[in-house]
């Protein structure tokens, strides 16, 4: 028998010994994630198969029919990107936005700040029209600006995670059309649970992410992309500058060709088509439902405690609801209160809103009255050991 023998010795300065990785059961009811299906979950555990496998690819062409169906598109190009959320949302931009391109954003919150952010590092001419944190645009507001501004796309965020506002989109796509520009729609926080109508409402470009609404772990970005993008993207005088992104080089893979791109994650396909299977068996106008009965549930609760939403009730998110922390309460200090003695997580405020709100999620799986009870119980008990709500509603 042969012995490798090895020229210098081997380093162990970092060889350490880990125990087994112990997690501790968590209700994640802050802006995401959210907790995975069980069915989902055990998906994921399945063995992996080859990602050119027959088996896979079969897998492939399930999961962006039925993302189509959660979407309510027929757009060809449909499907999720190798990556979370912000790379879906990188992808709308990288495919279609050429150096000198004028791209406005309408900003009210914190990821109309990041669309600005992304479209600026591919060198466009990033123009912003902007809301106060809490406020949506009117379709006078944003005809102005598409007016002045003579914009390729018109970024915008549906549903604003950091805000909890719902921006109304009838007639954006048809002013869209009338000014000759593209729609980029972010469906983050809105895709499973909120209404969403990708071809009524003529979005060109839309992206989401799997940990919300569809209730799988993080780490695909759904991306779904109309004719009139594929025709900008199509027209592009020079190629796509992120190699990873590039759909025209994905739609080989994800297309009737499968030509082999990149390893795909296959099992975290498998959890998001169990997660699509789940909502298509469930029926999405069910789902968005659901999200809504619930989310008025949390909302009448809430107030009763004497607690005000940040957001007027017809603009309201029913996935995500951030509520007003009372004068005197140290936000962050409840939070963790809530998750280190009882293993519920809410989350904090971002940007202008950071330390005067609570952001509270429900989301897909999340989304029910057991959890909307049990997260009242936690306000009504442990809230007022925290000084300044005792002596608000006193």
């Amino acid at each position: 028998m042969v012995t490798a023998q090895y020229p210098l010795p081997v380093d162990d300065r970092h060889r350490k010994s880990f125990a087994k990785i112990a997690t501790p059961d968590r209700l994640l009811l802050g802006p995401g994630p959210s907790n995975a299906h069980p069915t989902v979950l055990q998906a994921l555990a399945r063995t992996p198969v080859g990602h050119l496998d027959p088996l896979y690819i079969e897998l492939m062409g399930e999961v962006q029919e039925l993302l189509r169906y959660a979407w309510q598109t027929d757009n060809y190009l449909t499907l999720p990107m190798s990556g979370t959320g912000s790379a879906a949302m990188e992808a709308t931009i990288a495919n279609t936005v050429e150096p000198g391109d004028t791209v406005l954003v309408a900003v009210k919150g914190y990821f109309g700040l990041r669309l600005a952010d992304m479209a600026n590092r591919y060198r466009a001419k990033v123009k912003k029209l902007e809301k106060p944190w809490g406020q949506w645009f009117s379709l006078d507001e944003l005809e102005a600006a598409l007016i002045e501004y003579k914009p390729a796309i018109l970024a915008i965020v549906h549903a604003e995670t950091s805000t909890g506002v719902c921006q109304p989109m009838d007639g954006v796509g048809d002013l869209c059309r009338k000014h000759d520009c593209l729609l980029l729609l972010d469906t983050v926080t809105s895709l499973g649970g909120v209404p969403v109508y990708i071809d009524e409402w003529k979005v060109d470009l839309a992206y989401s992410c799997s940990q919300k609404g569809l209730s799988c772990p993080p780490g695909l970005g759904p991306f779904t992309m109309g004719s009139r993008a594929e025709t900008k993207m199509k027209a592009r005088t020079s190629k796509v500058p992120n190699w990873y992104l590039d759909v025209s080089l994905l739609n080989k893979y994800w297309g009737d060709d499968r030509i082999y791109h990149h390893t795909a994650p296959v099992n975290m396909n498998f959890g998001m088509r169990e997660a699509l299977r789940l909502l298509s068996e469930e029926g999405v106008g069910q789902a968005w439902a659901r999200h809504r009965k619930n989310a008025e549930a949390l909302w009448a609760g809430l107030e009763s405690l004497g607690l005000s939403m940040h957001v007027p009730a017809d603009r309201r998110l029913p996935t995500l609801t951030t509520v007003r922390i009372p004068e005197g309460v140290d936000g962050k200090a409840f939070s963790r209160h809530l998750l280190n003695q009882y293993g519920v997580e809410i989350g904090g405020g971002l940007g202008s809103l950071a330390g005067k709100i609570w952001r509270i999620g429900l989301m897909g799986y999340n989304s029910n009255p057991q959890n909307v009870n049990r997260l009242l119980n936690l306000f009504e008990t442990e809230l007022p050991r925290f000084g300044g709500y005792a002596a608000s509603v006193a």
